[in-house]
């Protein structure tokens, strides 16, 4: 399978004035974070809450900036997560995935709404 992109829509959950960006992301389910280039969180005005000492799969460990609050939405479903500055495209890791209830399909290689739950997303709490 090659790699997966897919459509997103991010904003500032905590400053709805400012226009939310539609940008192409790379799905990763190897990665488990919500990953934004220094420009994308410039633009969205995310407020720095953290430094997050993070390793590379190349073995290096980076400090990076860790912001939000962002909302992240694909289809019919959304979500609210921190995202690390890090990197030159947006990431989207395992965690953002699991809170939308969203997967990637092998057969079209892209991601989509869960099929066994495909009007709203549904999440296991126990």
């Amino acid at each position: 399978m090659g790699l997966i992109n897919a459509e997103i829509e991010l904003s500032n959950a905590s400053d709805r004035e400012i226009r939310p960006v539609k940008v192409k992301a790379l799905v990763d389910t190897g990665a488990l974070h919500l990953c934004v280039p220094e420009h994308i969180a410039l633009q969205l005005e995310l407020q720095e809450l953290y430094k997050r000492e993070v390793k590379t799969a190349d073995g290096k460990s980076h400090l990076v900036p860790y912001v939000g609050p962002v909302a992240v939405r694909f289809d019919n479903r959304g979500c609210f997560t921190g995202a690390l500055v890090f990197g030159d495209e947006v990431l989207l890791g395992a965690v953002p995935m699991e809170d939308m209830d969203v997967l990637i399909s092998p057969a079209t290689e892209s991601l989509i709404v869960n099929p066994d739950s495909p009007n709203i997303a549904t999440s296991v709490v126990k």
